[in-house]
C-alpha cells in the first residue's frame, strides 16, 4: 500500500508540475494591450501599398477590364465609385461589384465599393429599386422619423448589392436661390432644418453598416458657380460661416460623423490662394482642430472642372494631402489617376510629404474600414421583395 500511495503521490506531483509549466507557457504568450492591431498592420503595409488607400477612383464600362485590374493588384486603390454608366441592371451590378472584389482577393485591406445616392435627381439604384424622395422634399415633410426611414431605405438598398460607402447626405444650406449645383440637394434654407434631417438621414444610412459622408464642407449652399463647371467663391469671413454654413457639420459630427466631403469652394477671406480642397486653413485648422474632427475626410472629385480649369491635378493632389485630407478622390481619366498616384509616390520619397503623415492617413483609414466590418465578400443574389417590402412599409 505504501509503495501504491507513492505511486500515486509521485504522478499526482508531476501533474502539478507539468500543469504549472503550460501555465507559465500561457503567460508567455499572452497578447500584450498596448499593442495596436491598426497601427501594426499599417507598418506591415509597403509605400505603394499604403499610397493606394489614399484613393478612390472611378471608371467607365460595366464590367472591370484590364486597367482597372492594373490599379487593384499593381496600385492596390483603396476602393471605387460607381456611376449610372457602371449600373444597368442589378445582375450586371451584382457581377460588376463581385468582380471588383474578386480582383481584390490578395491584397490585405478590403475595398472601398461608393456611390452618390442622395435620392431625388443625385440617384444611382433608382433604375434597379425605383426611385426614392430627394432632400428637399425630406426637409417639406419635416419629420424626423420620415427622414430617418429614408436613409434607412437608402442604406439597405446600397447594402443589399454590394455598396458600403455613400457619398451622402448633403449638408449644404440652400441660402443662395442662383445656386445652380445645390438646390433641391439640400434639406432646407435654415440651419436647423438641414441639420435635423442630414443627421437623421446619416443615421439611417449608418444603421445598415453603410457609410455615410457628409458634405461639402465647409459650406456649397452659398454659391451660383457650379463646381463641376469651375471654381465657385464665397465671400464670407470665419464667423459668418460659423453663425450659418458650419452649424449642420458641426452637429453631425457631434453625432459621430464617420467621413466628411471637402467641396471645391475659394473662401478668399480664410484662404485668398487655396481652395477648400487643399486648403490648410480650412483642413486642419478649422475642421480637424476647430472642429474636433479626427476621422477619414475626401476630397470632391479632382476631375471637377473646379480643380482641372484652375489648377494642375497632381500639384493640386499633393497640395491636399498636405492640407489634410485623407483620400483623394477622382472619378475619371485613368491616365490622370495614374500620374496622381505616382506624383504621390514621388512626393514621399522625395520628402515632399513625410511617410509618418501616409501612415496617420492611412491608419485612419483601414480604422474605418475595420470598424464598419468590411471585407470583400462576394453577394450570390439579392431579395428583391424584401427591398420593396422595406421601401412600401
Amino acid at each position: 500500500m505504501k509503495k501504491k500511495t507513492r505511486f500515486f503521490i509521485g504522478i499526482l506531483l508531476c501533474i502539478l508540475f507539468l500543469s504549472s509549466c503550460v501555465d507559465k507557457n500561457k503567460e508567455k504568450v499572452k497578447v500584450d494591450p498596448e499593442v495596436d492591431s491598426i497601427e501594426e498592420k499599417v507598418k506591415g503595409m509597403s509605400l505603394e501599398e499604403k499610397i493606394g488607400q489614399l484613393f478612390i477612383v472611378g471608371f467607365s464600362g460595366e464590367e472591370i477590364d484590364k486597367d482597372i485590374e492594373y490599379m487593384i493588384k499593381n496600385y492596390y486603390v483603396g476602393g471605387f465609385i460607381l456611376f449610372q454608366e457602371n449600373i444597368k441592371s442589378i445582375d450586371q451590378t451584382l457581377n460588376l461589384i463581385n468582380s471588383l472584389k474578386k480582383a481584390n482577393e490578395n491584397n490585405n485591406i478590403p475595398l472601398f465599393i461608393s456611390t452618390d445616392e442622395e435620392g431625388g435627381k443625385v440617384t444611382r439604384v433608382s433604375n434597379l429599386f425605383g426611385s426614392i424622395p430627394g432632400s428637399r422634399e425630406i426637409g417639406e415633410i419635416d419629420n424626423e422619423e420620415y427622414s430617418f426611414k429614408i436613409g434607412d431605405i437608402i442604406g439597405y438598398r446600397l447594402k443589399s448589392i454590394g455598396f458600403n460607402l455613400d457619398f451622402a447626405p448633403v449638408l449644404d444650406i440652400n441660402s443662395n436661390p442662383k445656386n445652380t449645383v445645390i438646390g433641391a440637394r439640400s434639406y432646407g434654407r435654415t440651419k436647423d432644418i438641414v441639420s435635423k434631417h442630414g443627421i437623421q438621414v446619416m443615421k439611417g444610412i449608418k444603421s445598415n453598416n453603410v457609410i455615410p459622408t457628409i458634405k461639402h464642407f465647409p459650406g456649397h449652399g452659398d454659391t451660383f458657380i457650379d463646381s463641376h463647371l469651375d471654381l465657385p467663391v464665397v465671400n464670407k469671413d470665419l464667423e459668418e460661416l460659423k453663425k450659418m454654413e458650419l452649424m449642420p457639420f458641426k452637429e453631425a459630427i457631434d453625432m459621430g460623423a464617420d467621413m466628411v466631403m471637402v467641396g471645391h469652394m475659394l473662401f478668399p477671406k480664410i484662404d485668398s490662394e487655396n481652395p477648400a480642397t487643399f486648403s490648410k486653413e480650412i483642413i486642419t485648422n478649422l475642421l480637424r482642430k476647430d472642429l474636433n474632427y479626427d476621422k477619414v475626410i475626401i476630397t470632391d472629385d479632382m476631375t471637377m472642372g473646379a480643380i482641372t480649369k484652375n489648377y494642375d491635378i497632381e500639384k493640386a493632389a499633393i497640395k491636399s494631402l498636405k492640407a489634410g485630407t485623407d483620400i483623394i478622390l477622382i472619378c475619371h481619366n485613368y491616365e490622370d489617376q495614374v500620374k496622381v498616384i505616382e506624383s504621390i509616390k514621388e512626393a514621399v520619397k522625395s520628402g515632399e510629404i513625410l511617410e509618418k503623415e501616409i501612415d496617420e492617413k492611412v491608419y485612419r483609414i483601414v480604422k474605418l474600414k475595420e470598424e464598419y466590418g468590411l471585407k470583400d465578400e462576394i453577394i450570390e443574389s439579392i431579395n428583391i421583395e424584401e427591398i420593396e417590402k422595406k421601401m412600401n412599409n
